[in-house]
């Protein structure tokens, strides 16, 4: 293990997988595997707290500020505590010209709540984001980070919410509850 030892409590499985990011790089350039390692951190966390994005950037041998910087930009990170399935519908013109609005709309009368919020129950945060890459799939949405859908109508939606409200009830779905509020 090289960097520093303090991991923020992040496991011996967790500092692995990181290790590996970093050997994809030339050893002068650790600070490459910066997305991956914040993506292991927020995995097994559930979210990016200070202490955890100032361990990987010591970790990695890095100004924490550049690890802000990363962290904050991107979306996908969570720097505070989410449902345990987070919800992020694309809004970007392509998507919103075609169905990304009405999709965003669905689900927060669905939910009952609006961009970055968590339903009462724990089990849903709602997020805006950017292109996805898949504009002709339009509206498009993301699951945890991790679960790409397309084509989300109103039923579709609808039944995604049925899924993931029952994998809750069951405890499935994200680690650590998501970084349940």
């Amino acid at each position: 293990m090289s960097g520093a030892t303090d991991t923020a409590g992040l496991s011996a499985a967790a500092i692995a997988r990181i290790d590996r990011e970093i050997a994809k790089y030339p050893a002068d350039q650790r600070q490459s595997a910066v997305m991956s390692a914040l993506a292991i951190a927020q995995d097994e966390k559930g979210w990016l707290s200070t202490a955890t994005m100032d361990a990987v950037a010591a970790y990695l041998a890095m100004p924490p500020v550049a690890v802000y910087e990363v962290a904050t930009f991107y979306t996908m990170y969570n720097r505070a505590p989410t449902g345990r399935f987070k919800l992020t519908v694309c809004t970007n013109l392509p998507c919103a010209l075609s169905g990304g609005d009405h999709a965003a709309v669905h689900l927060k009368k669905a939910l009952g709540i609006g961009f970055n919020e968590t339903t009462a129950d724990g089990k849903f945060t709602l997020k805006e984001g950017e292109c996805m890459g898949a504009c002709g799939d339009a509206p498009v949405m993301l699951v945890n980070n991790k679960r790409m859908l397309s084509w989300m109508s109103d039923d579709k939606l609808d039944a995604l919410l049925k899924e993931l409200s029952d994998a809750a009830d069951r405890g499935e779905g994200a680690p650590n509850g998501g970084g349940k509020p």
